[in-house]
């Protein structure tokens, strides 16, 4: 009986605090944010769909283009670029609306705000997010640093190193931490979330300011730095294409490692170390250790 009540109150979990309150507003205000902006974005790229590399457009030879071709039978057939590199994108860029009525866009309807094509709008809609995510992501990482949570929680130690293999191994098995391994970050996540807030993030928002001519009378190095206004415009888009595809994955990786547990912690801000599911080893007895 007392083995069974043992073993019962060993898989209980235990429940932790693991997010603050400032941290999970500005989480959820960052997902309307970030959605707003991928998607405005989209449209304002469907406006001139190609990229490039200087300070002027070379529109003889973009570094990636995505447009549209007809075929010898009449048939509008969806094209991207990339250097000298073509494919056929028909269905998913290039091209959208069906066979009989396709449109010349780069990406469909559904995928940019708005919808229709409004580039006035989507300009808009672009600036007022990132207007409020830019200075919430400066809040935030000041407070990572003066709260002491950068240190804690982020920073790799030096031992954490030499188990990198083993913990990348364990994600792609789909296997996450239990018990008291779960109540700190992994060496992976921490890594993921210092590229994030301190690598893409940034980037977004300085080539964002790079594109604005305001901007570059104001701070004209930004110019410099990013190698012109089409560099950044391109640097702008892969970096947002980059944080599109971390968030993808990180979604992904909510649903299959508890996204109840997950979802609880980041309103709430409470979560439930999942149990270790190893049962306790029996005390030895003075008749167990005679045999």
């Amino acid at each position: 009986m007392r083995l069974l009540g043992a073993t019962r109150h060993a898989s209980r979990p235990t429940v932790i605090k693991r997010h603050s309150v400032f941290t999970r507003l500005w989480h959820w205000i960052n997902v309307i944010c970030l959605a707003i902006l991928l998607m405005s974005g989209l449209q304002i790229f469907n406006a001139h769909p190609a990229l490039y590399w200087g300070q002027d457009s070379s529109f003889d030879a973009p570094a990636l283009s995505i447009g549209a071709m007809r075929t010898d039978d009449g048939a509008l057939r969806g094209i991207t670029r990339i250097g000298d590199l073509r494919f056929d994108t028909t269905g998913v860029l290039g091209v959208s609306g069906p066979r009989a009525d396709r449109e010349r866009r780069a990406f469909p309807a559904w995928a940019t705000l708005p919808g229709p094509r409004w580039l006035a709008m989507g300009r808009q809609w672009h600036f007022l997010a990132g207007w409020i995510f830019a200075p919430l992501l400066v809040a935030y990482l000041i407070y990572l640093v003066a709260s002491g949570q950068l240190r804690r929680r982020l920073l790799p130690r030096c031992d954490e190193w030499s188990r990198l293999g083993h913990v990348v191994v364990e994600h792609l098995r789909l296997r996450f931490p239990r018990g008291e391994e779960a109540r700190h970050y992994n060496l992976l996540q921490k890594l993921a979330y210092l590229l994030v807030l301190f690598g893409l993030a940034p980037l977004v928002v300085l080539t964002g300011l790079t594109m604005s001519p305001t901007m570059d009378a104001a701070w004209p190095w930004l110019l410099d730095v990013f190698g012109g206004r089409q560099s950044a415009r391109t640097l702008h888009f892969l970096a947002a294409a980059a944080l599109l595809a971390f968030f993808v994955v990180h979604l992904l990786l909510v649903l299959v490692s508890g996204v109840g547990n997950n979802l609880r912690s980041m309103i709430t801000g409470r979560y439930a170390l999942p149990p270790d599911h190893a049962l306790p080893k029996k005390k030895e007895t003075r008749d167990d250790a005679s045999h």
